[in-house]
């Protein structure tokens, strides 16, 4: 079991507390010079000068919080709360029904671990990653997402905890998903999980993520980073829904390099938060490689969604494929913010972007913001958009037939995403189904 100490930190964020942080997870001297030296980034980098205006008081937030003392395996020994929040939402069933392992993030740390696999793989939490597989740790953390890439990478680098480590060996393949589910449920909580997930030659991984937060009136901040290593001959995908309260803001890098003949899928749900910037990427390095996103971004009331997908196109004969759905009603703003960039090496590739909107009102927008180039002659990209509006005949002939206003609507858009939801595990489909409901 991993130790932690009870405690909810309100200091100020600074160079004292980061020393405090590092020697109160037990961490080596090169992580505590890694964190500060991204804290100092941190102070240096501006907001990205793209998307949706970041309105956040750094002051207001806090960037730690623990209300456990260890790592459990079984929830009869989780604090009652806790667990009847995870209950709640559906986590504990699924793990017994569908799943091969779970990692549950409850504020700052993870405090429920199970490995159910028999399989020769490792997984674990990021912290305790680095404890126990401190090479392979660091072989592979900040090699594909740096920590001065931009301002919030900086800051998961200066102050991140819990996430997930996971390491599947070659010629591997699991028989159920693995999943991993975030809870903030404090308020002004600043949560800055790491994942990095290796899956080797020809071996294969279904990873599900989850998040969710409770609804305040002040502004939390969600900075996660991702990194994903996919091996010659490797699948992965990577299924995410995200159901953030309206206070948060949804501040994510993830990114996947792909060897030869790998698959990459990013699979990626956006709900909720009060904004979202979030771009799953794929480096397509290997030959024959392939990467593949389908996402959804649903806008409500006041929400900003900037989603997206990149692709870099390195290897030769590599293939990407973009499908984008965006959704905004009641005023919210649903964006696609994408980058396809074949490169002049990757000769005979190709790449197709497809971006469709659905508008539920006059008091809502979307906008497509593509940056495609293609650097040979012997590929192909291609890209399609369409933009329509729910017309009055669609909404009158469907409540001529006995539905309300928000049923016909609700049936509507569940035709809109019924590609997306295909993809989805099953359970996810049920709760996807359930949020766009409510």
């Amino acid at each position: 079991m991993y130790y932690f100490i009870v405690v909810f930190m309100e200091k100020k964020l600074d160079r004292e507390f980061i020393k405090w942080l590092s020697k109160k997870k037990g961490e080596d001297e090169k992580m505590l010079a890694f964190r500060l030296q991204a804290f100092e980034a941190f102070l240096a980098l501006d907001n990205p000068h793209f998307g949706p205006e970041i309105k956040l008081d750094f002051d207001d937030i806090n960037y730690y919080k623990s209300d456990i003392d260890k790592i459990e395996d079984n929830w009869n020994k989780v604090d009652d709360k806790v667990k009847d929040t995870f209950a709640s939402l559906g986590v504990i069933e699924a793990e017994e029904k569908y799943l091969d392992g779970v990692s549950n993030q409850y504020e700052s740390e993870v405090i429920y671990h199970k490995n159910k696999t028999n399989k020769d793989i490792i997984f674990t939490s990021s912290d305790e990653a680095l404890k126990k597989y401190p090479e392979l740790f660091y072989k592979y953390f900040n090699n594909l997402v740096k920590y001065n890439e931009n301002k919030y990478t900086a800051l998961n680098s200066a102050l991140w905890s819990g996430g997930s480590f996971i390491y599947i060996p070659p010629h591997t393949k699991l028989d159920r998903p693995l999943q991993s589910y975030f809870r903030i449920d404090s308020e002004s909580l600043g949560q800055f999980e790491r994942t990095i997930i290796i899956v080797d030659d020809d071996s294969s991984l279904e990873y599900i993520e989850g998040c969710t937060a409770k609804s305040y009136s002040t502004s939390s901040l969600h900075a996660g980073v991702v990194e994903i290593y996919v091996g010659k001959n490797a699948r992965c995908r990577y299924s995410t829904i995200q159901n953030w309260s309206k206070d948060v803001y949804n501040l994510v890098t993830k990114r996947a390099i792909v060897a030869d003949n790998g698959v990459m899928e990013w699979i990626d749900g956006n709900i909720g938060s009060a904004v979202t910037m979030k771009y799953p990427s794929c480096i397509l390095k290997g030959d024959n490689s392939v990467g593949n996103s389908l996402s959804i971004a649903y806008a409500k009331d006041k929400q900003q969604l900037d989603a997206g997908a990149k692709m870099i196109h390195l290897g030769r004969n590599t293939k990407s494929n973009i499908i984008s759905k965006s959704i905004a009603e009641g005023g919210g703003v649903s964006n696609y913010r994408g980058l396809v960039k074949i490169t002049e090496q990757a000769s005979n590739s190709s790449a197709k972007v497809a971006c469709d909107t659905l508008i539920l009102d006059t008091l809502s927008s979307s906008n497509t913001y593509p940056k495609n180039i293609v650097l040979n002659d012997s590929s192909v990209l291609e890209h399609e958009a369409t933009i329509s509006k729910v017309s009055l005949d669609k909404l009158n002939y469907l409540m001529s037939k006995g539905l309300t206003m928000d049923r016909a609507k609700e049936l509507l858009v569940m035709g809109f995403i019924a590609d997306f939801k295909k993809e989805l595990p099953m359970e996810y489909a049920v709760e996807l189904n359930r949020l766009i409901k409510d």
